[in-house]
């Protein structure tokens, strides 16, 4: 009998979820970066052991965070949402940093998510901290209220995710895939082309842009001789973000170019041409319909 669940993942902004989603998938299906709220969308990877006949879909969720527009009221209900459907909780939590305020308040949102969770914490970024840091933040989060079990791990490293994965994978109900196994994620090609440039933007701009950036691809077309060829468009909110995006001489929006160019290569296993603008979408954080359009229910 193979066994299949959703995993929702929950934690405060910036704790390594989308980290920890690319590491047991083994692929990228969530960008990452040092920018808190880098997710969007509620992104599932998927992990299939075809051996074992196990099937973990997890649902990396944006970080839970206090509603501030149209845009990141939308992110925390769906987080609510995804968690209420998820057969097991996982709260990752800071180890460099320890348990928060935060940390606590996600942890009894959890109970109240559907009937109790079974709910694993994991203490992430352990390759950072020593034992004698790590045994107290272990002991805290032992203490949350609802935690069934704790797992010390580093994301990044690798330490610690083989005996996490085979935890979720005797955690998850009995019953058939439900994903094709050869599947890593179930969001779109150009989804994920986008966030991929995004992911570049993120990591090249100041404070001021990243929650005010959208990427959209608008076209994606394959020549001959197998250069694909993708024009998309980064969206700010104001003229005078547009000018930070593009910079003097139009070299921010050239260094982005550049590196997002690279990324997609890596990405598509080929040469790509990137075809970049950078268009005001005035106050699209609060336009309904344009966020429906960009999938962010």
């Amino acid at each position: 009998m193979t066994r299949a669940g959703f995993v929702g993942l929950a934690g405060r902004p910036n704790v390594g979820k989308s980290t920890l989603v690319n590491a047991i998938v083994g692929s990228r299906v969530a960008i990452v970066s040092m920018r808190p709220q880098t997710t969007r969308r509620a992104i599932r990877g998927i992990h299939t052991d075809v051996e074992a006949g196990r099937q973990l879909v997890l649902v990396d969720l944006p970080g839970v965070q206090r509603p501030r527009d149209v845009l990141t009221e939308r992110m925390q209900k769906r987080v609510e949402r995804e968690l209420a459907d998820s057969d097991l909780a996982l709260l990752m939590v800071n180890g460099e940093e320890g348990i928060g305020p935060g940390d606590r308040f996600i942890a009894r949102a959890l109970l109240g998510a559907r009937a109790k969770l079974p709910t694993i914490c994991i203490v992430n970024k352990i390759d950072r901290i020593g034992p004698n840091e790590l045994v107290p933040v272990l002991a805290k989060a032992a203490e949350l209220d609802g935690v069934d079990e704790v797992f010390p791990i580093s994301a990044k490293s690798g330490s610690g995710l083989e005996e996490l994965v085979k935890r979720l994978q005797e955690l998850v109900p009995e019953g058939p895939y439900l994903y094709p196994p050869e599947d890593h994620s179930d969001q779109s090609s150009e989804l994920l082309l986008a966030e991929l440039i995004r992911e570049q933007v993120l990591n090249r701009t100041r404070e001021e842009i990243p929650h005010s950036v959208e990427v959209a691809v608008k076209e994606v077309s394959t020549r001959d001789d197998g250069l694909v060829t993708i024009t998309a468009e980064i969206w700010a909110e104001t003229e005078s973000q547009k000018g930070i995006l593009i910079g003097k001489g139009g070299n921010k929006i050239s260094e982005i170019g550049t590196a997002a160019r690279r990324s997609l290569e890596s990405e598509l296993g080929t040469k790509v041409h990137l075809d970049l603008q950078v268009k005001v979408k005035d106050r699209w954080r609060r336009d309904e319909n344009l966020l429906d359009r960009l999938g962010i229910e």
